[in-house]
Order: structure tokens, then C-alpha cells, then sequence
């Protein structure tokens, strides 16, 4: 029952932007901290952006941080991640997050930056 569906995802030119959006079902949304991950082909998996249970606190990686923004809005139950300015290495597969009492993911979506 518990779901997290990323969306969002798809390809654009460096320089660009997209949103990403992670909707949350089946478990008490504003007690969990939310993040994006990344994985590209290759590499590890890449802790991207967090966001605490209540949108308060915010953390980004080095390599992201002054371009993405993460929010959340409770009352829709999903996590947003504006990503501006992107870039070729940017280009993974992003996944929704969540964490508490439980560890729940998302399937990923695809984010190809490219000229």
C-alpha cells in the first residue's frame, strides 16, 4: 500500500530546468523527512537533498547546492525537487526518499541533461 511515485523526469539542454515530484501514499507523510537521491550510470548512489518531517531544515549536496531546491507540501502529501540550471552531469536516474520509522523509495525517474 505504501507508494512513493516520482515524476517530473525527462530531457532537457543544459542550462534548462525541470521539477521533479514525488506523491506519497499509504503512510503518515508529515512525520517523515523526505530526500532525492541520484544514481547515474556507473556511480554510487548520491544523496542529493533533504528536507525535514516539517519543510524547516533543508541540506543539499555540494555539487547541487545554490541550483535544486527541495519543498514538501503536507497537505498534498509530496516532496518537490526545482532543479535549475542544469547540467550534463546531472543526468541520472533521481529517487524519492522517505524516512522514519520506516525507510520507503520510489521507482526513480529519469532526468537526461543534454545538448
Amino acid at each position: 500500500q505504501v507508494q512513493l511515485v516520482e515524476s517530473g523526469g525527462g530531457l532537457v539542454q543544459p542550462g534548462g530546468s525541470l521539477r521533479l515530484s514525488c506523491a506519497a501514499s499509504g503512510f503518515t507523510f508529515g512525520t517523515y523527512a523526505m530526500n532525492w537521491y541520484r544514481q547515474a550510470p556507473g556511480k554510487e548512489r548520491e544523496l542529493v537533498a533533504v528536507i525535514s518531517n516539517t519543510g524547516g531544515s533543508t541540506n543539499y549536496a555540494d555539487s547541487v547546492k545554490g541550483r535544486f531546491t527541495i519543498s514538501r507540501d503536507n497537505a498534498k502529501n509530496t516532496v518537490y525537487l526545482q532543479m535549475n540550471s542544469l547540467k550534463p552531469e546531472d543526468t541520472a536516474v533521481y529517487y524519492c526518499n522517505a524516512r522514519y520509522l520506516k525507510v520507503y523509495w520510489g521507482q526513480g525517474t529519469q532526468v537526461t541533461v543534454s545538448s
